[in-house]
């Protein structure tokens, strides 16, 4: 979705390159950001992969972790239900410093790093070109070149599911430090290139460095370096995150979010009290970065899904309806994080303390950042009770066809 209607009816003029699936209609997947958050994403795939153990799901979209997932399934060799057990045991025995070193020498070193940098001033002959971030994300990038079998970086199971007609696109999306723009990576089979104000697809092959840079949280995960660009984490210029799944072809699509829905009694109760700490600022900042936008999207979405329905077919103009189901946490993730965070390591739960942390009710900053199996476990957990409580409307979903004009 471009504008406030632009993206919907842009993207649901082209048609659908889907032909009928056993459960009906050309199914997208989106899975957006949340860092650890995105452990929440598999617990509901579980649930779906029960019931649908041999479900196809032509198209796959990801940002930040949220790409993780959408490659790890995109590159599986065996049937959905295999490659989600398998990517649910990698995130259950996830540990933090499998992401990134949190070894004091590492962690102060950068900090001390970013103090005479500052006091260098920024840009000054003295200041540190080497410092990028706030922690070292170089074991993320061994762990996800073993776990998604990449070869010389190429993620080659998608080009494998590609040839098998297992998978039709799957799009990961990173936003250009050099430009400004949102870029969307597509691997797929005759994918039309698009552009948007902002925003732009390069159809490519996709790599571990795709990955990486989608899933770089600003300022704590350094920035990569694609074709001479610097990229960040998707989640900061894709403002329309059901946009890409739409341009590939999806006539339905299921998307995932990590964000709580508080009710009206939560959302006007404080967070903290007194002035907000660095925390709490970087949660709001977060949560309308990655989380935000998806509610919006979803809103314009349905809105022009409405004005279709009470129109004739011959007087779309083209376009077409779209089903669309989303599923959210049932639990306040972010505070769920507070049970957890004292047994992160020493320095790292020193420095997120020194934030202020301890000082706001839902950490959300830090319930991203929390890497650690236990926490992980019971996202997994939550995400799959989520979905057992909607699982006769998930299935119908999954079953029912693409409406007429679609």
């Amino acid at each position: 979705m471009e504008t406030e209607t632009e993206s919907s009816t842009d993207s649901l003029a082209q048609p659908s390159a889907a032909g009928a699936l056993p459960t009906g209609g050309a199914l997208g997947l989106v899975m957006g950001g949340g860092g650890a958050r995105a452990a929440y994403q598999v617990g509901f795939l579980r649930c779906l992969a029960r019931r649908f153990p041999d479900l196809s799901v032509p198209y796959l979209t990801g940002v930040s972790a949220g790409a993780i997932n959408a490659a790890h399934l995109a590159a599986h060799h065996g049937t959905f239900r295999q490659a989600v057990e398998e990517l649910a045991a990698l995130w259950c025995n996830l540990t933090i410093d499998s992401v990134f070193r949190v070894d004091a020498r590492s962690l102060l070193s950068k900090i001390g790093r970013w103090g005479l940098r500052v006091t260098a001033g920024i840009g000054g002959r003295n200041a540190s070109p080497a410092l990028r971030a706030l922690v070292d994300t170089s074991p993320l990038h061994a762990f996800l070149t073993e776990t998604l079998h990449a070869v010389n970086g190429e993620i080659t199971g998608v080009r494998y599911n590609l040839a098998k007609g297992r998978l039709r696109a799957v799009a990961l999306s990173g936003a250009s430090y050099s430009t400004g723009r949102s870029v969307t990576w597509v691997q797929g089979e005759q994918i039309p290139e698009w552009e948007r104000p902002n925003r732009i697809s390069q159809n490519t092959t996709l790599t571990i460095e795709h990955v990486m840079a989608s899933a770089a949280l600003p300022l704590f995960f350094p920035a990569v370096s694609i074709d001479g660009e610097w990229y960040g984490d998707g989640g900061m210029r894709l403002t329309t995150p059901l946009s890409p799944v739409l341009h590939l072809g999806a006539s339905k699509i299921i998307a995932i979010s990590t964000r709580y829905a508080r009710s009206y009694e939560e959302a006007s109760e404080p967070q903290i009290r007194g002035y907000p700490p660095p925390a709490q600022v970087l949660s709001v900042l977060l949560n309308s970065v990655f989380l935000d936008q998806l509610d919006q999207d979803a809103f314009r979405l349905e809105r022009l899904n409405r004005i279709l329905a009470r129109l004739p077919p011959e007087k779309r103009d083209g376009l077409r309806q779209v089903r669309l189901l989303i599923l959210r946490p049932s639990t306040d993730l972010g505070k769920l994080a507070n049970e957890y965070e004292p047994q992160l390591p020493r320095t790292f739960r020193f420095l997120m303390r020194n934030l202020g942390t301890r000082q706001t009710v839902s950490p959300d900053s830090l319930s991203m950042l929390l890497f650690q199996p236990d926490y992980l476990g019971r996202l997994v957990a939550i995400g799959e009770e989520d979905a057992e409580r909607r699982a006769d409307e998930i299935e119908e979903f999954v079953r029912a066809g693409a409406e007429d004009g679609a």
